[in-house]
């Protein structure tokens, strides 16, 4: 096996692949890349976790086909150190790589790909569906981080997708806030699914990494997705298990509407939390009388007030909340103005937009000491 390639374009796929290395694993083939070069002059690296799969396809000279693992993060450390001209591979001898240039030369222990995972193609009978690059990665920001990070929770660890007829939703929780965003298209029929949070997180680092601005086609099968993104294509297991009925936990009434705007609403609590930090909990108090809104924070170090006004609908309100939960919903909101919706002081906040209904962000609320 031998072939040349270039060291930029090499190091930049070798990044996108090594995003499905596993460094946690107990099985050592897996903390590899597997590296297949063709007779019609392709070079593909792929790498698994058996969570999520990447296979992306270049470009190379091809002196003699053949295949090999390497340790990804070794071999990748390699390309990368190396100057931005051709690059020479070959497996002059069985277990050694041989990587050229001008005036460098490395030789570094190579694996049989025999107990390379393989690799799960389309499903036969799989629907396609194509979104938008901007849509997917925007939905996947604006849910992902609401998704549970403790790994004992399970599904709460991942992101439901739902297709429905004329429109796409994901959505996420974690126990203390859940994330919906909705955008409206045209599907061949429903379906739905759950990946985990953290391999939504890495396609959509991909979709950012990706120079060909093209569609994103997903195959649907019954245990996995396949996503195509350009020259990448991804294989993701779909997470097994019931995702909690969010419906049934989203208000259906309130009794204190509120409009306020983003930013300024989003830069008050940035400052009311630096003292909440030294307190429990993160906690602020929202007060809410006629049109304004108090928000106050106050820990050994001292105490802050920051007012705002408002348009309010319906009954005065005081409640409390964990500041960061209330800034990771502002931060992924575009639009100048938000709705809060209350029920009462120990009820859910609801998020909305103004007009529309593209999200819903609901956040729980923190019981405020007595002072």
């Amino acid at each position: 096996m031998k072939f040349t390639c270039n060291q930029q374009i090499l190091a930049k796929a070798l990044n996108t692949v090594s995003k499905a290395v596993s460094n946690r694993t107990t099985i050592p083939i897996l903390k590899g890349i597997m590296i297949t070069v063709t007779e019609e002059g392709k070079l593909i690296l792929t790498a698994s976790d058996l969570e999520i799969s990447i296979k992306k396809e270049i470009d190379a000279n091809v002196e003699e086909p053949g295949s090999f693992v390497v340790m990804a993060k070794l071999f990748s450390d390699i390309v990368r150190k190396l100057p931005n001209e051709e690059i020479v591979i070959s497996d002059e001898e069985a277990g050694s790589v041989v990587i050229k240039t001008s005036y460098s030369e490395f030789n570094v222990v190579s694996f049989p790909t025999d107990e390379f995972p393989e690799i799960g193609k389309k499903e036969e009978g799989s629907e396609e569906i194509t979104l938008d690059r901007n849509i997917l990665k925007e939905m996947i920001r604006k849910t992902a981080f609401a998704a549970s990070i403790d790994e004992s929770k399970g599904i709460l660890t991942g992101i439901l997708t739902e297709i429905e007829e004329d429109n796409i939703k994901m959505v996420s929780l974690d126990g203390f806030r859940l994330a919906l965003v909705k955008e409206y298209m045209k599907s061949a029929s429903p379906n739905k699914f759950i990946i985990a949070a953290k391999v939504m997180n890495e396609i959509s680092k991909i979709i950012s990494e990706e120079e060909e601005d093209s569609d994103i086609n997903i195959s649907l099968g019954e245990k996995r997705e396949v996503i195509t993104i350009g020259s990448n294509e991804i294989v993701v297991r779909r997470m097994e298990g019931e995702f909690i009925k969010y419906n049934d936990i989203l208000p259906k009434e309130n009794t204190t509407s509120l409009i306020a705007g983003k930013d300024m609403l989003l830069e008050s609590i940035e400052r009311a939390s630096l003292l909440s930090r030294e307190g429990k909990n993160n906690l602020i108090k929202m007060s809410v009388k006629n049109d304004l809104m108090t928000i106050t924070s106050r820990s050994e170090e001292g105490n802050v007030k920051e007012e705002i006004i408002v348009e309010k609908t319906g009954d005065d309100i005081e409640i409390g909340f964990n500041s960061k939960f209330v800034l990771d919903v502002l931060k992924v909101i575009d639009d100048d103005q938000v709705s809060l919706n209350f029920k009462s002081s120990v009820s859910p906040c609801v998020v909305r937009p103004v007009e529309g209904d593209n999200y819903e962000y609901l956040i729980l609320p923190v019981r405020i000491p007595a002072m």
